[in-house]
């Protein structure tokens, strides 16, 4: 008998009895969307856990990423990172702006610091770092060369959920973050999204710009889209939040476990957590070096698949090799040697609050030899 599939992810789902009865609390008001009582409780209460003080809910990770962009009027040019989710580019893209992609940071998988000045031109107006696997970015430096050439920076914190440094949230840095609540995140409402800002005033004009650009019955004070969270996935919020804690403590002892097991394998590289990081666990990567492995990155990854182990390559390939992208200037593989290599080496690992001991076993199995 074939032994089942161990997907790389699940979805954390609530208790289906009591989320019947918020449906039916739901279905009994007849208000399923447009700014329900369970969507400004889902806000709220999200304000409270991660630790900011304005949030505005939508209906997927993409759109804050698009809204951000156009609440703080970005144009020109956009420094950010080729390894990502392809959503962080397409929205720059999306908005008429130019990505500019710099290399990244082989300990955190961030774009690098270091690179960031010598791509700024008279053209650029934003950097669009992402905080990879949940792995905080170096955010002082960031915000050092932001400051001095008077740009904004947003945060793609779609994998950093929960994430804190020294007590305070990753979420709180730059002009503004922004949070993916999809399926497979640590925290999920199905499909969803947040953007996170410093003041209200912003938070007004975000609400506005998700919501046809509406200010009241008969006013549309900007070019707003259709971008609200429904009631239902925001009811679904409400109770993942209550058990988030307990399944992020699940993938830490998972990660402990992965670590213990691979540390002296030779060819394989993970991370090991930062100091005074709460870390989400959201992702599992390792590195494969096939000189020193003795197999490469596709030949363990086939391997893992071909016994029901689904790893994921992620992030590869890079978004500087898509179509779309492959002819800006900045995309040419030899501006991008640390990103180009981590793409070729990395798996994600199994990680999830659902795995048993057996399933750990055999991921670990086709590894360890």
């Amino acid at each position: 008998m074939d032994q089942k599939q161990i997907t790389v992810t699940s979805p954390l789902l609530p208790d289906l009895e009591e989320f019947q009865g918020m449906l039916k609390e739901i279905w009994d008001s007849k208000w399923v969307t447009n700014n329900g009582r369970f969507h400004k409780q889902l806000e709220k209460a999200l304000c409270e856990y991660l630790k900011v003080p304005y949030l505005s809910l939508f209906t997927n990770g993409t759109l804050p990423l698009l809204t951000a962009l156009q609440a703080l009027r970005i144009t020109g040019e956009v420094i950010t990172t080729p390894y990502s989710f392809v959503a962080t580019t397409h929205a720059i893209w999306w908005n008429g702006c130019k990505p500019v992609f710099v290399d990244i940071d082989p300990s955190n998988c961030g774009i690098d610091p270091d690179k960031i000045e010598a791509a700024i031109t008279p053209h650029t107006t934003a950097i669009m770092p992402v905080h990879c696997y949940g792995k905080p970015c170096d955010m002082e430096r960031i915000q050092s060369i932001a400051d001095k050439y008077g740009l904004k920076v947003i945060y793609d914190a779609a994998h950093a959920f929960g994430v804190e440094v020294n007590g305070k949230s990753v979420l709180e840095q730059g002009d503004m973050a922004t949070l993916s609540f999809h399926a497979t995140k640590v925290y999920n409402t199905l499909e969803g999204g947040a953007l996170v800002m410093h003041d209200a005033e912003t938070k007004k004009r975000v609400d506005y710009l998700k919501n046809f650009g509406f200010a009241g019955e008969t006013e549309v004070v900007a070019p707003g889209i259709n971008s609200k969270m429904d009631e239902v996935r925001a009811a679904y919020g409400l109770l993942n939040l209550k058990q988030v804690d307990e399944a992020v403590e699940k993938r830490h002892q998972l990660a402990i476990q992965y670590r213990e097991a691979l540390r002296n394998v030779r060819g394989i590289r993970f991370f090991d957590d930062m100091p005074g990081v709460r870390h989400n666990y959201s992702y599992f990567p390792i590195f494969v070096n096939a000189e020193e492995y003795g197999m490469t990155r596709d030949e363990l990854y086939f391997k893992m698949k071909e016994q029901g182990v689904l790893g994921r390559r992620y992030f590869y390939p890079l978004i500087s090799t898509f179509s779309t992208y492959r002819s800006l200037p900045s995309a040419a593989p030899e501006n991008l040697p640390v990103a180009t290599r981590i793409a070729s080496e990395v798996i994600c690992l199994p990680m999830h609050h659902g795995l048993s001991e057996e399933d750990v076993k055999r991921v670990l199995e086709q590894i360890v030899r």
